[in-house]
């Protein structure tokens, strides 16, 4: 189902994004396929990536890496990815961690947004929590909040749902990331992801159609909340 919403400013049609997380977004190279969805409609999107296994906000804040990456370029949008437990554990400690970044990147004429990651297999139960802190946070701040973990949890509870989550119950498999792609696609250029297709081998077309209608729905069902 695609919903309606009012015409919004087209992004520019070079757009250039430092994503900062770990492997939830190292794996299956999530920015590089935003990267070909985006060269399917004719736009260019240039990225760079700070990952570290396992790292949390403030590791990447200590190490000083992201920092000097965001100085040394010219982003449009810096991509914050979190540990993905932390905002369970500790919602306060997170947003802290987003506060250090956040003026730093909005000194060097970026825009934030949060990567809103998924619950583990067995604790899907702590999606909401996931969901609150990122956007509790998204909200204090003005960034914007790229809803994947929520998309996550609805294409999971549909009948005959894909596998998204990989053998470890914690990482994407090859669908959890392109999800995670088609929302963080959807969220960057205000583009529906429907039509596409899938820039992966191993995905097929209906499992396609079905992530770039849940992404897309999730958008826009963000969006209308603000």
């Amino acid at each position: 189902m695609v919903l309606s919403v009012p015409a919004r400013p087209q992004p520019p049609r070079v757009l250039r994004a430092l994503f900062v997380g770990n492997s939830f977004t190292a794996r299956n190279d999530v920015p590089g396929l935003i990267a070909r969805m985006a060269e399917r409609r004719g736009r260019s999107f240039e990225h760079a990536l700070v990952s570290r296994g396992g790292a949390s906000l403030r590791a990447h804040w200590n190490k000083g890496e992201a920092r000097r990456e965001l100085a040394g370029g010219r982003f449009d949008i810096v991509v914050l990815q979190e540990q993905s437990t932390l905002p369970v554990k500790n919602a306060i400690r997170f947003h802290e961690n987003v506060r250090l970044f956040e003026p730093v990147i909005r000194e060097h004429g970026a825009r934030v947004v949060l990567y809103m990651t998924w619950a583990r297999q067995h604790e899907p139960h702590n999606q909401r929590v996931l969901a609150d802190a990122y956007n509790s946070i998204g909200e204090q701040l003005g960034a914007t909040v790229a809803p994947v973990g929520l998309a996550w949890e609805k294409v999971l509870a549909m009948t005959n749902a894909p596998q998204l989550h990989d053998r470890d119950m914690s990482h994407p498999n090859l669908a959890g990331s392109y999800l995670a792609a088609c929302v963080l696609y959807a969220t960057l250029f205000d583009d529906c992801p429907e039509g596409l297709d899938p820039p992966v081998d191993g995905l097929g077309d209906a499992v396609a159609r079905l992530i770039h209608s849940a992404a897309w729905e999730q958008v826009l069902l963000s969006r209308r909340r603000k």
